[in-house]
């Protein structure tokens, strides 16, 4: 057997990322994002591509922030892992989309797994399981509940201490990393960047309060490359315990169909199990999952590792 020989292309050779066999359908979860040949790399043996990786970043961005679509042939694993390791681009995030119960079908598995033996070949480890949502006019749309009055806020510090006390009793696994990587306050100020970059207007961000006036939390409806979505459900610790985030969920939907969305896209922790009853709740079905991977540093020593969550 000959040793792989790993490419990074460009738009004369980017054909051959599209001749590996798509088990888990990842054209499909992709088919609107915009991926740039020489950000994407295959390893090859004999000149059949045996693994192929690609790498996301925005527009605006000289540099990927992260791999969002791997592919490895069955037994190929450390040539996968070997692509990661190579890249010219070193991104601390990987994810993965897979179709949704795809632990229930047994092909879907396997290639699952293959994917994710190469991934930890490179150095990843498991950061989270995530679902993720499609809400369409044949869900039907729920109801206001009518318990919290929303409003906007043009005020970005005031956003910015909301967020400040939402992250300090997080369920969500990538703002718990922010966390211990550069703690509360910078978690918050990266949220508040992540919700700067949307291409939504900043208008659309509001803040729900009770009836007599007291902060509940935030939500963020949104527009990213890929179309409207649900960017930031987030209450207040002191609120917590009374359903508030599906309120905030209903609104939030509610406000982007009145903007014109005719299908909103939305994830959420595999562990948050509130926010996922939410959902479910407000007719979002399941459409994919989601498995995020993280490069270790320092500040993740104290983490427990998360790789056992992906067994049976």
């Amino acid at each position: 057997m000959t040793d792989p020989v790993i490419r990074t292309l460009d738009d004369s050779t980017a054909d051959l990322f599209d001749t590996l066999p798509d088990p888990l359908r990842l054209a499909e979860t992709h088919r609107l994002t915009r991926h740039r040949a020489d950000w994407k790399r295959v390893a090859l043996r004999d000149g059949r591509v045996i693994a192929r990786a690609a790498w996301w970043g925005r527009p605006e961005d000289s540099e990927p922030l992260l791999v969002n679509w791997l592919d490895v042939a069955e037994g190929e694993e450390e040539a996968g892992a070997a692509l990661l390791r190579g890249a010219p681009w070193k991104v601390d995030e990987l994810e993965l989309d897979l179709p949704a119960g795809w632990r229930d079908v047994p092909a879907q598995r396997a290639a699952a797994r293959t994917r994710f033996d190469a991934a930890r070949g490179a150095g990843y480890e498991l950061l989270a399981e995530r679902y993720t949502y499609r809400w369409t006019p044949e869900c039907s749309l729920p109801d206001r509940p009518g318990r919290l009055v929303f409003t906007p806020e043009p005020d970005d510090s005031v956003f910015l201490g909301i967020l400040r006390d939402i992250s300090s009793a997080t369920l969500d696994a990538h703002a718990r990393r922010a966390i211990a990587k550069g703690g509360v306050e910078r978690a918050a100020q990266e949220d508040l960047e992540f919700f700067h970059w949307f291409p939504s207007p900043r208008a659309w961000w509001q803040i729900a309060r009770t009836p007599g006036g007291e902060p509940v939390g935030i939500h963020i409806p949104a527009r990213n490359p890929s179309g409207p979505c649900v960017g930031f459900i987030g209450v207040l610790p002191a609120q917590r315990g009374h359903g508030y985030a599906y309120d905030l969920l209903v609104e939030c939907t509610r406000f982007l169909v009145e903007q014109g969305a005719r299908a909103i896209g939305a994830a959420t922790d595999q562990g948050n199990f509130p926010m996922a009853a939410h959902f479910t709740r407000a007719g979002y079905p399941v459409v994919r999952e989601r498995v995020n991977f993280f490069v270790p540093t320092a500040a993740d020593a104290e983490r427990p590792a998360g790789s056992a969550a992906l067994g049976g």
